[in-house]
């Protein structure tokens, strides 16, 4: 018993700087930076509309994992419209927001064409992605609605639009090339539109 009071008393020194750099050590693991590239991502679940600071949160992932067009974390989105429903905790990417990044995977010359049909309640069966017919039947045109665009792609739907109520229609963005953007505006500006939808 006591050589081993000996050897503690002669190796106290070692045994206390070890116990220092063991506490320096942990110290260093608990302020270490967090892993993973920083991007934002929604705060809770979107069902579309123009976001806000609380709608969004900052987020970390593997640099393996980082979708294309993420917007790194302090990025300015607050304001921007998102095109579709985005699940709580999934990474905002530019095909998700109103912009160019939507027509980014497009056809070149397309164009990105919001339009406004006359009932929202057809409106909300609408997402992202799904393929539509718009008809425009013409006041006092006792002919049937007439076809002007065919097949066209469902961009977005903003939610806001749907708060306006029915005499107002609801806004849908499709992509659509430049005639058919034209021809679409000159319908909607004498004739109330509406869509038929293919088949996915």
């Amino acid at each position: 018993m006591r050589g081993l009071r000996r050897v503690l008393a002669r190796r106290r020194r070692l045994i206390a700087a070890l116990l220092a750099g063991l506490a320096v050590a942990c110290v260093l693991m608990a302020v270490r930076q967090p892993q993973g590239v920083a991007v934002l991502a929604a705060a809770r679940d979107l069902s579309g509309g123009r976001l806000t600071a609380a709608d969004v949160m900052s987020v970390r992932l593997p640099p393996d994992a980082v979708p294309d067009g993420a917007f790194p974390a302090g990025s300015a989105v607050t304001g921007r419209v998102v095109a579709g429903p985005v699940r709580r905790g999934e990474p905002l990417t530019d095909a998700r927001l109103l912009g160019q990044g939507l027509l980014a995977a497009r056809e070149p010359g397309m164009v990105a064409a919001p339009v406004r049909i006359a009932d929202p309640d057809a409106a909300r069966l609408l997402s992202p992605g799904d393929v539509i017919d718009v008809l425009a039947a013409f006041e006092g045109d006792a002919q049937q609605a007439l076809a002007v665009a065919h097949a066209v792609k469902v961009l977005a739907r903003p939610v806001e639009a749907d708060a306006e109520g029915s005499e107002a229609g609801a806004l849908l963005v499709l992509a659509t090339n430049p005639a058919e953007a034209a021809q679409l505006a000159q319908a909607q500006a004498q004739a109330r539109l509406s869509v038929t939808i293919h088949p996915r």
